[in-house]
């Protein structure tokens, strides 16, 4: 069951991440799922916490967070500027 909500959460917070850094047309979902989870991972780390204690409005905005921090330095080594 944990892993279907974490992709569902994944996604979703992949898709606002890339609606937010300009990169949607650029992504298909399966992209989007991998930038939302891997996001949830760096949020976890950077602020603590994660959406594997609970997903959370807190929990979700840091998830969100991670995300475009991940697409923000992927930026940096493809355009070489952050939106």
């Amino acid at each position: 069951m944990g892993i279907i909500i974490w992709l569902i959460v994944g996604g979703i917070v992949g898709w606002l991440a890339s609606i937010i850094m300009k990169r949607d047309a650029q992504q298909g979902i399966i992209l989007n799922i991998v930038v939302g989870i891997i996001g949830a991972l760096l949020a976890g780390w950077l602020f603590g916490g994660g959406i594997n204690e609970a997903i959370t409005i807190r929990t979700f905005l840091f998830s969100l967070i991670g995300a475009v921090i991940l697409l923000a330095i992927v930026n940096l080594f493809t355009r070489k500027s952050v939106r």
